[in-house]
């Protein structure tokens, strides 16, 4: 005899022995009642995700608004060029945007390339505006020229507060 053809007709009957049909494992209402609780969790999400996307939101109008100028101090009348050209309310802002620059470390523990590059951009930029601000007190410059350059220094040191400001904030999520 061949034994090949016996193991067929043993897996043949073996088939036939199957029952017709598996029995389901629950029905059409348990699974709308355990659809039902999965999304539910998801549901009481959503509330937080709206008040996350609102706030993304926010966050982008204010840096547009601050990029477009909205941030900058008003200009102040023209003063003789051995006093102070800001209002004191706009150099004391600069002096506590300079004191909490001065209260951080100078580099961060982890640098990321992007923001080192703004920060020493920026930095290096107010170094420029400082030369100038040096010789045109000491060539007793107009007085408008003075506020203009003190101006865009109060500019560049809030560009470096942000900025900073993101890496610190950054530093900590880690």
């Amino acid at each position: 005899m061949h034994p090949d053809l016996d193991r067929e007709r043993s897996l043949a009957r073996r088939l036939r022995e199957l029952p017709e049909e598996a029995a389901q494992p629950y029905g059409w209402r348990e699974f709308q009642r355990r659809s039902l609780a999965r999304t539910r969790p998801a549901q009481g999400l959503a509330g937080g995700r709206a008040v996350a996307t609102a706030g993304v939101l926010a966050l982008g109008v204010i840096a547009v608004w601050a990029r477009l100028g909205g941030w900058s101090p008003q200009p102040a009348r023209p003063q003789s060029a051995l006093t102070a050209p800001l209002p004191s309310s706009a150099a004391g802002h600069t002096a506590a945007m300079e004191r909490w620059l001065a209260s951080l470390p100078s580099e961060p523990a982890v640098v990321h390339v992007g923001t080192r590059a703004a920060v020493t951009g920026l930095e290096d930029r107010i170094a420029q505006v400082d030369d100038l601000l040096s010789a045109e007190r000491l060539d007793q410059a107009h007085p408008a020229r003075l506020l203009a350059l003190q101006q865009a220094r109060t500019r560049l040191v809030g560009a470096l507060v942000q900025v900073r400001y993101a890496e610190t904030l950054a530093d900590e999520s880690r």
